[in-house]
Parts: structure tokens; sequence; C-alpha cells
């Protein structure tokens, strides 16, 4: 119960770091909190604790190939932002996020089963 508790105040204050952020003068880094790997050093914990080192490294990696989808979905903001409303680009960015992870996922037992 204890990490529990500890997992949930962690990602309570992302989020209010993301909150502080957005209304300074430096609101631009609000975008680079979400990737301060808190909820990835709560997987490694967890994979590297219970599995062994090979699954933290096919973990690791995953993670490194996870980015893709990620770059998809800022792009779709970025290229959208100023073309749509926000409620649009955000919904259609989720879309292209959904899209990339799901070939990613198609994909990705392929890569590694070599």
């Amino acid at each position: 119960m204890p990490s529990l508790i500890l997992k949930c105040v962690l990602g309570a204050l992302a989020v209010l770091v993301i909150a502080l952020f957005s209304r300074s003068r430096n609101f631009f880094i609000a975008g680079l909190v979400p990737l301060f790997p808190t909820f990835t050093l709560i997987a490694h914990g967890i994979v590297g604790s219970e599995r062994p080192p090979a699954d933290l490294r096919a973990t690791a990696l995953f993670g490194l190939w996870s980015l893709a989808p990620y770059a998809v979905y800022l792009l779709v903001v970025y290229w959208l932002s100023v073309r749509a409303s926000l409620a649009a680009t955000l919904l259609l960015a989720t879309c292209a996020w959904t899209g990339a992870a799901t070939v990613l996922l198609v994909v990705w037992p392929k890569v590694q089963s070599g």
C-alpha cells in the first residue's frame, strides 16, 4: 500500500509541476516535465525487481522505440495547433498516437523475435 501511495504522489507532483510551468514565463518547460521518467522509473523498478536483467533491457529498448508514437503525437499537435481548435488538435493527435502505438505493438514482437 505505501508504494501505491508513493506512485500517486509522484503523479500528482508531476501534474502540479506542469501546471506551474504552464503559467510561467518559461511555459514551454511544461512540455519537458512529462518526459521526466517518473513512471518509467516505477516500471523499470518493478520489471527489474521481478524479472531477469535481460527483460529489463528489453523493456528499455521497447521504451526507446515507444518514442516514435510520442513523436507522431507531437508532430500532429505542432501541425494542427494553428489549423484546428484545441479540442480537435488534441483529439486527432491522440488518434495519431494510438495508430502509431498500434503499429509498434504489432511490429515489435516480430522485430524482437528476430
